[in-house]
């Protein structure tokens, strides 16, 4: 077991790191509007969010069976294909972050760097069109049904609540918050949090070290504190342009957006698609701020996410194609 065990530690020790860049970068958007509105101090929103986000990621193993069986066929892969994949997340996750503290999303990362690299070290051949139908089923799930989600349920709100004063809004969604951002960090742990299980699963299978891909409770609780760890060390960024920087947010426009993002996770967390919670609070929270009029939201800095959003495919794609391609012909 130790022979089979050491060559698969660095690999192992990629895919941990790649999720705490995770808990860096991407899990800080579950709690960004709670935080934005002041409704819970950062710390204790980060607390919230890494308790849950372990409960979410126990929730279930769709998408962690999708991502480490349905991207790319495991028979014909190798654990060289699972480092350089992490490897294409950690330097593009980490050049935005440092870059403007830009949101980036680890879904499209690690699919994008799965792909990358198993062309470079099998072919096209590798790539599993089964699971790239549910990632493409996602991207239209968090652009499209994030943003008119948010943009009914506010205008819903707005119909209710339309004749009551301020104040009162203020302190019924004050403490409605807290659990629409419980809900959020729940379901980011149920899809995110999934997502690095997978690969972590993948690359035990793909070392001998487990038979069959079968996801174990002590991957769960590994992977999603790692995700945990980081998010507590950092994302203050992240949480920063997304509840700040979008649009001017009140408890009743981050109740609306979080419970539209969570309700739109959750389904695509039971039916095993991986999509970005980054996208879905995103455009949820553009959906909210679309309500109120349409300069509310500060499109220049959407551009930039989205330019983001657009080069993270062929980025990590790119990256984790040449890591690979160095890795197996430089043996």
């Amino acid at each position: 077991m130790l022979e089979q065990l050491l060559p698969v530690l660095p690999v192992l020790a990629l895919i941990l790191a790649a999720e705490f860049v995770n808990g860096w970068t991407d899990a800080p958007n579950a709690i960004a509007t709670v935080v934005s509105t002041r409704v819970l101090p950062p710390y204790h929103a980060v607390v919230m969010a890494a308790v849950l986000n372990v409960v979410g990621a126990m929730s279930g193993t769709a998408v962690a069976a999708t991502i480490g069986k349905g991207i790319v066929d495991p028979s014909i892969i190798n654990t060289t294909t699972v480092a350089a994949a992490m490897v294409g997340i950690i330097i593009w996750s980490m050049f935005a972050y440092f870059m403007g503290g830009i949101p980036t999303s680890e879904s499209h990362a690690l699919v994008a760097g799965l792909a990358g690299a198993a062309l470079a070290t099998s072919g096209p051949s590798a790539l599993l069109w089964e699971g790239w139908q549910k990632v493409l089923i996602g991207l239209l799930f968090s652009t499209f049904l994030g943003f008119i989600c948010a943009f009914l349920i506010m205008l819903a709100l707005y119909r209710i609540f339309y004749r009551s004063r301020p104040g009162t809004v203020r302190r019924i969604f004050g403490r409605l918050q807290i659990l629409s951002a419980a809900f959020m960090a729940f379901s980011h742990g149920s899809n995110d949090g999934q997502k690095f299980i997978g690969a972590f699963t993948l690359a035990l299978m793909l070392g001998g070290l487990i038979p069959e891909f079968r996801v174990s409770l002590w991957v769960i609780l590994l992977c999603a504190g790692t995700m945990g760890i980081g998010t507590a060390l950092g994302g203050w960024k992240i949480i920063h342009t997304m509840g700040v920087r979008l649009t001017k947010l009140e408890p009743i426009h981050g109740f609306a957006a979080e419970t539209s993002a969570a309700l739109v996770i959750e389904t695509a967390s039971r039916l095993g698609i991986p999509l970005s919670t980054t996208h879905t609070i995103g455009t949820s929270i553009m959906g909210v701020g679309a309500t109120k009029r349409f300069s509310a939201v500060r499109w220049g800095i959407v551009g930039e996410i989205a330019m983001a959003w657009i080069l993270t495919f062929p980025a990590c794609g790119l990256i984790a194609y040449l890591v690979a391609y160095l890795a197996t012909h430089l043996r």
